[in-house]
């Protein structure tokens, strides 16, 4: 296969979990006799001060025309005045809504090895399995925004279509999985929560009988979410909720840097990034977990490029570095020398190459 990736490295510890990801997919190109093209772009806080605009002309004709594009992260102390006008975060929305990206995968799936990390009491997380689905270009982060000196506003929107093609999406993935999905909203006190509710249950009813549809709302949901996080499987939900979520579910996997996101629209192009931040503090320092920026290359094997094997190779090598102890700084909670992110993205590629998955394609 002939594949163009567009690589947006982003800020702080953006270029070098992207780094990594890059090498696991030259490993699989060379491994498994594939072409991949790889085209570097500028975004985030790096475009701004090259070029004055967080997501360039440039950028985004690139990942229009590329199969996928896989980004690093945005943003940075540096770029956080609130008072400013241009920010980097503008351009990740930006990105997402141009490509017509609206739908956010996020997979939770704590691994055996890593649950002394997370706070949660380990026999609450065994078999945890479950996946965010997160509207992505609607809401309150796309709303017009108003600011004067004695107050701000920001409006959360919704329309029936933007609801329906979200939810879609996440049921004919439940349909795949369980059959069950659990939509979240706040159906209680918001107007597009009550719309979102009713146009999910239609939806539901209509298209996806075998699905079993339970509706939470998001207070009720974050304690759930820790407090019995094996009941649940496909989660589907607004923006902003999304978001908030997927920070706290990641304390089920035991650290942000294990959670991989893949942005989905109806075109080709998907784009890839962990759902980590810039880390400054830690940019620079060759301590960054990259096992997110590696596991959102595999979603994007498997999502844009239709690498089903490949994808799972490298989800497998990952979890045996895992299994194997190639924690880095934020999963080394047991004392020791903790891998830098070098020396785990090798014990993943280490593991990559005696992958038995690909050997069933040659």
């Amino acid at each position: 296969m002939q594949a163009t990736i567009v690589v947006l490295p982003g800020d702080g510890i953006g270029p070098e979990v992207t780094t990594t990801a890059v090498a696991v997919l030259r490993t699989v190109a060379n491994r498994h006799g594939h072409a991949f093209q790889f085209e570097e772009q500028l975004i985030g806080g790096a475009a701004i001060d090259a070029c004055g605009t967080p997501l360039p002309e440039a950028t985004l004709h690139a990942a229009a025309r590329a199969d996928a594009v896989l980004l690093g992260a945005v943003g940075g102390p540096k770029w956080s005045d609130p008072n400013a006008t241009v920010r980097p975060e503008q351009g990740l929305l930006a990105i997402r809504k141009a490509l017509g990206l609206y739908t956010n995968l996020r997979p939770v799936k704590p691994h055996a090895a890593t649950l002394g990390a997370s706070p949660i009491k380990p026999h609450l997380l065994q078999g945890v399995d479950l996946v965010v689905v997160r509207e992505l270009t609607g809401g309150i982060y796309f709303g017009d925004k108003t600011r004067s000196d004695v107050e701000a506003s920001d409006l959360c929107r919704y329309s029936v279509a933007e609801i329906e093609r979200v939810v879609r999406h996440a049921a004919a993935l439940a349909r795949a999985r369980s059959g069950k999905l659990t939509s979240v909203d706040k159906a209680n006190v918001l107007e597009t929560s009550r719309l979102w509710r009713e146009v999910a249950t239609r939806i539901v009813r209509e298209e996806f009988p075998d699905v079993t549809l339970e509706h939470q709302l998001v207070d009720s949901m974050a304690m759930h979410l820790l407090a019995r996080p094996r009941e649940y499987d496909v989660i589907v939900t607004e923006n902003m909720f999304g978001d908030i979520l997927t920070d706290e579910a990641s304390m089920l996997a035991g650290s942000l840097g294990l959670l991989p996101s893949a942005s989905l629209g109806d075109g080709k192009v998907g784009l890839y990034e962990p759902i980590h931040g810039s880390a400054p503090d830690i940019a620079g320092k060759g301590i960054a977990n990259p096992y997110a920026a590696i596991l959102s290359a595999a979603l994007l094997l498997r999502h844009s490029l239709g690498l089903e094997q490949e994808a799972q190779c490298v989800e497998q090598a990952v979890s045996d570095a895992l299994a194997a102890g190639a924690f880095t700084a934020d999963l080394a909670t047991r004392g020791g020398n903790a891998a830098s992110t070098q020396a785990a993205t090798a014990a993943v590629i280490e593991r990559l190459l005696g992958c038995q998955v690909l050997e069933l394609r040659d």
